[in-house]
């Protein structure tokens, strides 16, 4: 019967589907933005700086570790748990763009706990569990002023803990409320990527107010391990839990 169960519930293709969707949306994502020339300086501003960084002996060996503990991490989402919470079923256009903003906001809600509370918690907590977060956080915040490189200069214990928390959000929501449209999850997830990439880069253009906000909220973060702006998706929780900086 469990067998037979799985087997109802686990959609491989739809799986298999989503890896692709995630990869193209990306890449195209990606290569529309640099279409503009304003994005393009952006990146040659942030290369220029994301070389610097890489020739420093810390920096190569650590983003390698922390990108092979994001791939693990991804490749047991896609293969393991999506499969169980997402399909080809056709939804109303409302609720497929519902169910994106509602995996963001939840995702946002638990990361905003989770960074604001076990990240930076007190440097002299009598928990051993939270200084040793507090220590695994604090690699990433060696970063004081931020470029495109130092999303990803990130221990490994917290890309795997920041990754597992969005697909966690995507797998309980999808058992709790029924299955996500496989586009629906595909673009949460590529925003979800986006955004928290894009919250290190520098940027400053004229006439790009948000983007210029968003960049700069969280270099404001960087500053010290005292700073607030713990949210990644968007800052409501911050305004909402007085720690907007």
């Amino acid at each position: 019967m469990s067998v037979e169960w799985l087997s109802s519930v686990y959609d491989w293709k739809a799986g298999i589907a989503l890896i692709v969707m995630v990869v193209a949306l990306g890449k195209f994502g990606r290569w529309l933005v640099f279409k503009v020339p304003a994005f393009q300086g952006v990146r040659e501003q942030n290369r220029a700086l994301d070389k610097e960084r890489l020739g420093r002996d810390k920096y190569p060996p650590l983003i390698k570790r922390s990108i092979r503990a994001g791939m693990w991490t991804n490749l047991a989402f896609f293969f393991v748990m999506a499969p169980l919470v997402v399909s080809f079923e056709p939804r109303p256009l409302w609720r497929g763009l519902f169910a994106i903003v509602l995996i963001l906001m939840v995702y946002d809600f638990f990361y905003y706990l989770t960074h604001r509370f076990l990240f930076h918690a007190a440097h002299d907590s009598r928990f051993a569990v939270l200084r040793f977060f507090r220590r695994v956080h604090a690699v990433h915040h060696q970063a004081r002023d931020p470029s495109h490189i130092d999303s990803f200069y990130v221990h490994p214990v917290e890309t795997f803990m920041g990754q597992a928390l969005f697909h966690v959000t995507v797998l309980g929501l999808g058992l709790a409320l029924g299955d996500f449209h496989v586009v629906s999850v595909a673009i949460a997830s590529v925003v979800y990527i986006q955004l928290n990439t894009f919250n290190h880069v520098k940027f400053e253009l004229p006439g790009y107010k948000l983007l210029n906000w968003i960049s700069f909220k969280h270099h404001v973060h960087h500053i010290d391990m005292q700073k607030g702006n713990y949210a990644t998706i968007t800052l409501l929780y911050d305004k909402l839990f007085g720690t907007l900086d």
